[in-house]
């Protein structure tokens, strides 16, 4: 019905008078997708008409004369031309829209494995494009996803600057990073596999917030996050992105595109980042930014097959050398007890494939597999690790009527290595020996989506696994949505049941970094969750006007055997174990988008979050997780400069730090806190971009209102602490708060205000 509204509309709209013969007509299109419902009008007139579904468009009875045409589609930045037009001439003119990053509808996959219209999804996706990054260009996927509503990449060290990435409260463990649907950065890759993804190559970010194990397996617990790369039939022949801050940062996104013979087609793109520039602006004698080398190449391969069938194969190479630490520090002092440093070299390769089997049915493989070897030191504690995963997965989709049907066995194996005690074993004359970790991880899964009429569908899912050490594990779920009869008003809800099998010295930092010892009250359980959700959105539209759209999500998350690390019950350790109790995450969080003719677009999100636990029937907040955060990206369309405004930013609300005792001087909450960023794009011409900008204009560092960030920088090794029969550290003349060398107390980037230049050039 809306179809035939929006036809009868264009009718109208394009037979405005009769009395003149001059047509104007042509295709509106994005890339290779043609938009329909584009407005095309004449400036300063009342004549105006909409494409079709095809992206075509006819606009009769123009008066002969000099016109701006004006080219408008809600998600996209808006175009003006001027054209002549002689009394009885027709004339040819298409466009091509660029992708302002506020798309209403996308294609997704993330949430039940196949395309579908985001609308018609049961499952609530936010879809973020390649222009949306581009408003705040970073070195790193990791950084990249600050401004998304609900995420938040945590640093965890102020020494080497690692990260995981929350969403909703939840911890870097709990969250699935995929790679084109496979899961390719998991386990030792959690802590340094987020980096070196050419952003160039990146078509969208598909974001799931809410359980996703029974598709995707163990990790996928808080959410999962699917990079989605481009298409090698959209990508351009070849493009560079090169940019650099008053910092000496320096990054190259590289990336070119070429057939061999006529059924393959390759992309071949490369990452090169660099910051060789030790600075210690908060005077502790430590680097404020770790110092960082990277180089990340990256080649998907398509083929063409008989009937459009799926065949493509890609892979990624990365190296990184990054360290952190005492100014003075250089290689020859890495692992030594003199001059503390934390020096980390990553080499990680990466494959995976999609093939669609040659039959009637739909039936596809897919594969992945990674292997990843760290070499690091942390000041004198040395870790080194090697991890290889390869997962498989055969998928069947068959459709009876109005069930979709989605059938999948998947098996996984991992192997783990290191030189810690996670590894080790005893031999019956008391010999420590090396055992290295092997497990399989097999599954079937099975999905029925329902349609039950135009405005009705429901989701059944079930997973079951057997684990090579913890058994069997059966994840379920459950999602329905409902739509009005125009789609402007969607209400879904879902239920689900998600599961972690966590590898702590792998996933968290902290365990290794500092001076407290790690200590494990007893073998660790898998985690378990179950999560309920209620996603509302809300269209508005006035054509040639505004659209503006509300998403608001209700989320509750309760855990069992949650693993969580204590650092208070003491405070020269770290304790892990399984919860003797339970624990919520639980919030809400709303965003609003809307944009409008004269070339402003908006995303406005905001969050609340309540996270803590029950242990022992004693409650705890999460450390490091704000009650409230936001965020925002502002976008301004200067269209007769071909000039971009972006402006952007996050704030949160204070949250909970460790501290070492009631002595330590440094505040145990946050203050209120944000990173805001302004960016200015030239276009110049199609096919090339020049942008500037500020970071950080607030200049803002977690350094403000605390005497010191690092307890005890001046004696990392602990020589100079003297502690009493229990361990605990003394107060001294020389150690006045009685403290020991610790980084963790961060929650924000050291990194205050830098201004930054780049240059963008896409040839086609």
């Amino acid at each position: 019905m809306i179809r035939i509204q929006m036809l009868l509309i264009s009718l109208f709209l394009c037979t405005t008078t009769q009395g003149q013969n001059a047509t104007l007509h042509g295709k509106i299109i994005s890339g290779s997708q043609a938009l329909e419902y584009a407005v095309v009008s004449i400036k300063g007139t009342a004549l105006g008409c909409m494409s079709d579904s095809a992206g075509r468009y006819i606009l009769g009875g123009l008066p002969a004369g000099q016109h701006v045409i004006m080219v408008q589609s809600i998600g996209y930045i808006s175009v003006e031309k001027k054209i002549n037009i002689s009394a009885g001439q027709n004339t040819q003119i298409d466009f091509d829209l660029i992708d302002d990053g506020h798309t209403t509808d996308e294609v997704v996959i993330s949430a039940t494995m196949k395309e579908v219209s985001r609308l018609d999804c049961p499952v609530a996706v936010e879809v973020y494009s390649a222009q949306f990054f581009k408003s705040n260009p970073t070195p790193s996927v990791f950084e990249a996803l600050q401004n998304i509503n609900g995420i938040r990449p945590q640093i965890n060290c102020n020494v080497c600057n690692t990260g995981d990435i929350h969403i909703n409260g939840l911890e870097g463990p709990y969250t699935m990073v995929l790679i084109d649907g496979m899961p390719l950065v998991s386990g030792l890759s959690t802590v340094y596999g987020l980096s070196g993804i050419p952003q160039s190559l990146i078509d969208r970010v598909e974001v799931v917030k809410g359980p996703a194990s029974t598709l995707y397996g163990s990790e996928a617990v808080g959410g999962l996050i699917n990079i989605i790369t481009k298409k090698t039939a959209n990508a351009p022949k070849f493009s560079i992105d090169v940019f650099g801050t008053s910092w000496q940062e320096w990054s190259a996104d590289i990336a070119t595109k070429f057939n061999a013979g006529k059924k393959a087609e390759s992309m071949l793109g490369m990452n090169i980042y660099s910051y060789q520039n030790p600075r210690d602006n908060n005077d502790d004698q430590f680097t404020d930014v770790t110092l960082q080398q990277r180089i990340s190449v990256f080649n998907k391969w398509n083929f063409i097959r008989k009937k459009d069938r799926i065949f493509n194969l890609a892979g990624r190479y990365v190296y990184e050398d990054r360290w952190g630490g005492d100014m003075r520090w250089t290689p020859e002092f890495r692992g030594g007890d003199s001059i503390y440093g934390e020096s980390i070299y990553t080499s990680r390769w990466e494959l995976f494939s999609n093939y669609e089997l040659p039959f009637e049915e739909k039936i596809q493989f897919s594969f992945s597999a990674n292997g990843h070897d760290q070499n690091s030191v942390y000041g004198k504690t040395k870790f080194n690790a090697q991890q290889i995963i390869s997962f498989g997965q055969l998928t069947w989709f068959k459709n009876f009527g109005q069930h979709d049907m989605l059938f999948g066995a998947t098996t996984r194996y991992t192997y783990y290595d290191d030189d810690t005690p996670i590894t080790t074993t005893t031999d019956t004359a008391g010999h420590i020996i090396n055992k290295a970790s092997r497990s399989w991880l097999p599954g079937f899964f099975i999905q029925d989506e329902i349609h039950l009429n135009s405005q009705n569908r429901l989701l059944l899912g079930m997973r079951l696994d057997h684990h090579s050490v913890h058994g069997k594990i059966f994840t379920p779920r459950l999602n329905y949505k409902w739509s009005s009869k125009n789609n402007k008003t969607i209400l879904r809800t879902g239920i689900g049941n998600g599961y972690r099998v966590a590898q702590v010295f792998t996933e968290d930092h902290a365990a290794l970094t500092g001076s407290r010892q790690t200590v494990f009250l007893d073998a660790l359980k898998p985690e378990t969750s179950w999560n309920g959700n209620v996603n509302y959105i809300q269209k508005i539209a006035q054509r040639k006007k505004l659209q503006a759209g509300m998403d608001v999500t209700l989320f509750y998350t309760r855990f069992s055997n949650r693993i969580i690390a204590d650092y208070t019950t003491d405070v020269n350790k770290i304790i892990y174990d399984n919860l003797h109790g339970y624990a919520i995450s639980r919030g809400m969080s709303v965003n609003i988008d809307f944009a409008l003719t004269n070339g402003l677009t908006a995303l406005i999100g905001a969050t609340y979050q309540d996270v803590f636990s029950v242990n022992d029937g004693v409650k705890k907040n999460q450390l490091f997780t704000e009650k409230w955060s936001g965020t925002w990206n502002i976008n301004y369309n200067l269209k007769r400069l071909n000039l971009r405004i972006d402006y952007n930013g996050k704030l949160y609300s204070p949250m909970q730090l460790p501290l070492l005792s009631a002595n330590d001087p440094r505040s145990e909450y946050s203050p209120w806190w944000s990173i805001q960023n302004i960016q200015l794009t030239k276009r110049i011409g199609k096919q090339m971009e020049i942008y500037f900008g500020i970071k950080n204009l607030l200049n803002w560092t977690p350094q403000k209102g605390n005497p010191f960030l690092i307890a005890r920088s001046q004696d990392p090794f602990d020589k100079d602490v003297l502690f009493d029969a229990n361990g605990q550290a003394l107060r001294t003349s020389n150690n006045p708060y009685g403290l020991t060398f610790d980084p963790t107390y961060v929650y924000g980037p050291n990194q205050g205000m830098r201004f930054f230049a780049g240059i963008r050039y896409n040839f086609y």
